[in-house]
């Protein structure tokens, strides 16, 4: 089946690095961390809340461990990503699933960013920009040294492809 700009609607096929669950369960104990070690604090030091601030620091622990290791795998084994020479394929989401398709005729342009947890993980993330309303494309959890081959493979695809008159 090809869309309206003659790109063939189909899933995408490469994973991203195994290292993305790391780095998303790194970010989930840190996101964690904060409030637990928030509401503990105040425990300690507010005795009339003391029971309700440490049950709270609890309940947000145990919340955020779960989470922690739960959410990672599921969403390393959903998200898809691929780049042909037509077009930029991601999919994402399990319960409300994502597809995007950037025809290169209609990119703008490629970043690629590596915050610190991404750095200590040799991960970085591929943002492709397009006129589309929707907003960019993203593929987050790649191996850095791929993400860089990807932009700079991007570049070269979309600086040779015409742009679209639509």
């Amino acid at each position: 089946m090809r869309g309206e700009n003659g790109v063939r609607l189909r899933p995408p096929r490469n994973t991203l690095d195994e290292r993305a669950v790391t780095w998303w369960r790194a970010q989930w104990l840190l996101t964690t961390a904060v409030p637990t070690i928030a509401l503990a604090v105040l425990g300690a030091f507010l005795e009339p809340a003391r029971t309700w601030l440490l049950a709270a620091a609890g309940a947000v622990a145990v919340a955020g461990l779960v989470c922690t290791a739960f959410f990672p795998r599921w969403w390393f084994r959903v998200h898809r990503w691929e780049v042909t020479d037509e077009a930029v394929y991601v999919r994402t989401g399990f319960f409300w699933q994502e597809w995007r398709i950037a025809p290169m005729s209609r990119i703008q342009t490629v970043d690629t960013v590596r915050g610190p947890l991404e750095q200590a993980f040799r991960l970085a993330t591929v943002t492709v920009t397009t006129a589309s309303a929707k907003g960019a494309v993203t593929i987050a959890g790649l191996d850095h040294r791929l993400a860089a081959d990807l932009a700079e493979r991007l570049t070269l695809i979309t600086r040779d492809t015409p742009g679209d008159a639509t």
